[in-house]
């Protein structure tokens, strides 16, 4: 089995641009191995929306680290394996952009794969919502959290792998940067 970085972000506004939070849960083994969680300083505003949602604000964010500050604890650990995310499209997307808009270099290509295109494939006919597949697989959620977001991802993709789904099929390539 392959090392998966299953990561999830939260973000302060509609542009998903900035990152809130950060949780990562990394698989392993057929196990989740280590797990990380940051709140992180988007230096910019928060929409209404956004903190209803996550429970993040500007007070929640004042002492966490930037984006910048965080990227050199976290790249290590992102580095190390396939990311993985539930509708990873958005994850890939924030990540992205964090790394564009702060001049990060890192590297232009990412392997990963997304817990909804696999379910899709492997349960067809039921919504893989996040808080639907949880309460299907028995796994606790506190949903938009980043954190309890990551790991109910990483226990969807291990539950996928226990029941025979071939990891080779599912890693697909994300472009990180432009051009």
């Amino acid at each position: 089995m392959y090392r998966y970085i299953a990561f999830d972000v939260e973000t302060p506004n509609y542009y998903n641009n900035r990152m809130s939070a950060i949780g990562i849960s990394v698989v392993e083994n057929g196990a989740i191995t280590e797990e990380f969680f940051s709140y992180v300083n988007p230096e910019t505003r928060f929409d209404l929306f956004n903190t209803h949602l996550t429970g993040i604000d500007e007070r929640t964010v004042a002492d966490a680290p930037t984006f910048p500050a965080l990227w050199t604890k976290i790249e290590p650990l992102m580095s190390s394996g396939i990311l993985a995310a539930h509708n990873a499209v958005f994850d890939l997307g924030v990540l992205k952009k964090c790394l564009r808009d702060y001049h990060i270099a890192w590297k232009s290509t990412a392997k990963y794969c997304c817990t909804v295109q696999m379910g899709r494939r492997l349960a067809p006919g039921i919504s893989h919502r996040l808080n639907v597949m949880c309460d299907y697989y028995g796994i606790p959620l506190d949903h938009h959290q980043a954190a309890s977001d990551s790991h109910a991802c990483a226990e969807i993709l291990l539950r996928y792998f226990a029941a025979g789904a071939n990891e080779r099929d599912f890693i697909r390539t994300y472009r990180l940067t432009e051009g």
